[in-house]
């Protein structure tokens, strides 16, 4: 792999559109973190509740799921935003740099169609549950609208990182999939 970039920041300029998205992305982030640490907390919460105080527990297990998959999906702008995932960057790097910029618009905008689906599908099923007031079959018995909302919200915010990268793109702030011409 090319120039083994480690967390490399999309560049966002003096862009105004790019940097509140960048900003809404870097907070996206800490809202997952967040999440996990409280994820965590309530794990062991529960192994003191099951194992020292010979308690049963109700909501803990299905609060963890929920937040663990809440973090997941709305950590994907944070992480698109840093670059961190899979890259495979053999193609790019054996194109000239004209090429390289028609394959990540090509690649943006692809990867923006199908964002664009799933959120449309993640905010209909979001809405099914909310509209037909769902709740998970469990003692606890959440409103499962509260969970499903990590739906639409993640892929509505990696949607706009998405078109933030390719406005990037376009407008030489910066360069396609963060390989510097050379």
């Amino acid at each position: 792999m090319a120039g083994q970039n480690t967390a490399a920041d999309a560049r966002v300029g003096n862009h105004p559109f790019l940097r509140v998205v960048a900003a809404l992305s870097t907070v996206a982030g800490w809202c997952s973190a967040g999440m996990i640490v409280l994820a965590v907390a309530i794990t062991c919460q529960m192994i003191f509740v099951r194992f020292v105080l010979n308690g049963s527990t109700v909501w803990q297990t299905e609060m963890v799921v929920y937040l663990v998959v809440a973090a997941t999906l709305i950590g994907l702008p944070y992480v698109q935003r840093l670059r961190g995932h899979v890259n495979v960057d053999l193609i790019p790097l054996a194109l000239p740099p004209r090429g390289r910029r028609v394959l990540a618009v090509v690649t943006l905008s692809v990867s923006i169609a199908i964002i664009g689906v799933m959120l449309w599908y993640g905010y209909e099923y979001w809405h099914f549950a909310w509209d037909r007031g769902w709740r998970s079959d469990t003692v606890w018995g959440v409103r499962l609208w509260i969970p499903y909302l990590a739906l639409p919200i993640g892929f509505g915010l990696l949607l706009l990182q998405l078109i933030a990268d390719l406005v990037g793109v376009l407008t030489g702030t910066e360069a396609p999939f963060g390989l510097e011409d050379s």
